[in-house]
């Protein structure tokens, strides 16, 4: 067994029972390898399709299984803050539920934390990665991370990766700034370390997009929209 710090792995869920069936009992195992030091939350985001109930049974039947269940849905970032101010590990990591980074990158995520970095993201973007994707989902995200590195200065490949560990003082650090609820909040909060001068490694994951995941406009003008707001709040206001 490795002998990582106690880990802290957080799983965004809302509406996702059978993703978090197949999730969990493939999550569990390399944990225990790599750690006797963990705990798994499900953030469960006010679901209506008996993910709820699912991540309950997980965690009367685990100790080391968390759930932290909301009547109201909030947002996916929500979510992820909520859980951070209540990770008890000193490396707070998390992916999606869908589960479409190899978790096999989850030993190198963690890896990098301990040896001195203060985040560690996935990119789907860096030549060395292999991706499986739609060519229209592959442009949306080539665009937007054009944008963020324009309008933000950003110096990452890829802001959305939904695969990111963190010193768990840096992820409440740059918590205490950051106001996106949704899909924006991984962008904001890379964009935040990196204006802090934080210490960020960036590592070529195997990606494949997950059944039934789209990219709506609607998120897409949201998202542009979010991009403007925080370049006014950091370099004008």
């Amino acid at each position: 067994m490795i002998n990582f710090d106690s880990v802290t792995v957080v799983i965004p869920v809302y509406n996702d029972v059978q993703a978090l069936k197949d999730a969990v009992p493939k999550v569990i195992p390399i944990l225990s390898s790599l750690t006797s030091q963990y705990e798994l939350i499900i953030a469960e985001d006010a679901s209506t399709d008996g993910s709820a109930e699912c991540a309950a049974y997980y965690a009367r039947n685990n100790p080391n299984i968390i759930h932290l269940h909301r009547n109201e849905r909030l947002g996916r970032g929500s979510a992820l803050t909520l859980a951070a101010s209540k990770a008890r590990g000193e490396i707070f990591c998390y992916f999606d539920v869908d589960m479409a980074t190899d978790i096999s990158h989850l030993e190198e995520l963690l890896k990098h934390i301990r040896e001195g970095f203060d985040i560690a993201t996935g990119s789907r973007l860096l030549p060395e990665s292999r991706i499986i994707r739609s060519t229209g989902r592959e442009i949306k995200s080539r665009g937007y991370n054009f944008l963020v590195r324009l309008f933000l200065r950003s110096t990452l490949s890829d802001h959305q990766c939904g695969f990111k560990a963190f010193s768990i003082s840096s992820i409440r650090m740059l918590l205490k700034e950051t106001t996106d609820t949704h899909w924006f909040w991984d962008t904001e909060i890379l964009v935040r370390a990196q204006k802090k001068g934080l210490k960020i490694a960036e590592i070529p994951v195997v990606w494949t997009e997950g059944q039934g995941t789209t990219v709506r406009s609607s998120d897409i003008w949201k998202m542009g929209r979010a991009i403007l707001r925080l370049w006014w709040q950091l370099y004008v206001s």
